[in-house]
């Protein structure tokens, strides 16, 4: 694991040492104690030609991934319901079945309409009823709303399965020449699509609260600067340019400001800049490295990395103070700080007492108990769901990418 303490540019490299390729790849963490059996029966199509996506599919997909329920498979299931009336609940009682979601696909002037249904098996009733519309292309969204609207039903937690990461992908051409891409993709890692390519590196991307623009780290000056993007129209600007660090941008929750770090005085600290009117707030102002800022829903707290006790812990601080309060003490090592919604559970990058090997890790504030999530050796850069349903680490997804190495993932806000 890179030790931030070294400096910026080494930090931001995450060099993965003898990490196998699977360790390479992101990894999505979450879980329940005990998966609640679902049947996501596949969609009746009445179409004449084959269909570019699986509803059921991704729905079920979706329905695992969430950690919370796990999908009975295909080949399992005794009868292929596409409406309430056709469903014979002995059928899904036998395969131990608590849900059956049954569904069907209309084309309707060059369109699609989808409607769907879910039951609860023992008492037989129906706990759910919606539709939705779009093209071919937009299947994926379709199913992906379906699914947020069932999960949401069933567990009274907003779906985020239509969300989206950002991330950074590092392919290696040969000698010194490599290529960096910023891409956005759904949850899952589908439809990945390229929002900026370039031979310098490519990092710390991170969404604003409104899902619209993004803020990451660029080097094509040949030295770190913060670049905002708007994803629609692509249209970007170069936020800093001071000496020195310009690294780990973090936007405020109502998407005015923007944290990030800076040594343009000497040492890394942590600055607030106002986006309309580019005034500049210094938050920290210590001799030791202050790093990797992370908001707090009140907008006005921001929790960082600081190595001010010796050895990389996480801290907290009000705008307007000089006063930073600790707020971990387990382990030796502590950084990358991010919230859950409810900001019950600070996520980040731990290291145990005793140990070499980084993993992630989540803490209870209120309680103080803190959890390990994950289990290879050289974990990085977590990221947590709007909803908070990633942070119980029973159930990992890796996600399909190109060649290359996957870096700094960051997940979206709410897109609806």
């Amino acid at each position: 694991m890179i030790n931030y303490l070294r400096g910026f540019i080494v930090l931001l490299l995450f060099v993965l040492g003898n990490a196998t390729a699977q360790e390479k790849n992101i990894v999505v963490t979450s879980g329940a104690d005990r998966a609640i059996p679902i049947a996501v029966v596949p969609f009746g199509w009445q179409g004449g030609t084959v269909l570019p996506e699986d509803m059921a599919e991704i729905i079920g997909n979706d329905m695992r991934n969430s950690g919370i329920f796990q999908p009975i498979p295909k080949q399992n299931m005794i009868s292929l319901p596409t409406r309430g009336t056709e469903i014979i609940f002995r059928d899904w009682k036998a395969l131990g079945a608590q849900y059956v979601m049954v569904g069907s696909i209309t084309p309707a002037a060059g369109k699609l309409q989808i409607r769907y249904e879910v039951y609860n098996v023992a008492t037989e009733q129906q706990i759910l009823t919606g539709t939705v519309g779009g093209s071919q292309d937009q299947l994926r969204d379709m199913a992906h709303y379906a699914s947020d609207q069932a999960f949401e039903k069933l567990t009274g937690i907003k779906g985020a399965f239509s969300t989206r990461l950002l991330y950074v992908t590092v392919e290696r051409l040969g000698g010194a020449n490599t290529r960096y891409t910023l891409q956005r993709s759904d949850y899952d890692g589908a439809r990945a699509v390229t929002l900026l390519q370039s031979r310098e590196p490519i990092l710390s991307p991170r969404y604003s609260p409104d899902g619209r623009r993004i803020a990451y780290v660029s080097f094509e000056q040949k030295r770190p600067r913060i670049f905002m993007q708007h994803i629609d129209t692509g249209r970007r600007e170069q936020i800093t340019n001071f000496e020195g660090l310009n690294g780990a941008p973090a936007f405020s929750p109502d998407g005015n400001r923007l944290a990030f770090v800076l040594s343009k005085d000497g040492n890394p600290e942590i600055y607030v800049m106002d986006l309309g009117s580019r005034q500049l707030q210094r938050l920290t102002d210590h001799y030791a490295i202050d790093t990797e800022p992370f908001w707090g829903a009140d907008g006005q707290t921001i929790y960082f990395t600081s190595d001010r006790a010796g050895k990389p812990q996480i801290y907290k601080q009000r705008l307007g103070t000089n006063n930073a309060e600790r707020v971990t003490f387990v382990g030796n090592y502590n950084a990358n700080p991010k919230l859950s919604a409810d900001e019950k559970t600070l996520v980040m990058i731990h290291r145990q007492e005793g140990y070499t090997n980084f993993k992630v890790a989540a803490q209870d504030l209120q309680r103080g108990n803190l959890r390990i999530l994950s289990e290879t050796s050289l974990d990085e850069s977590p990221t947590v769901a709007p909803n908070g349903t990633t942070i119980n680490g029973r159930v990992r997804l890796p996600l399909p990418t190109a060649q290359g190495e996957v870096r700094e993932p960051s997940w979206s806000p709410y897109l609806n």
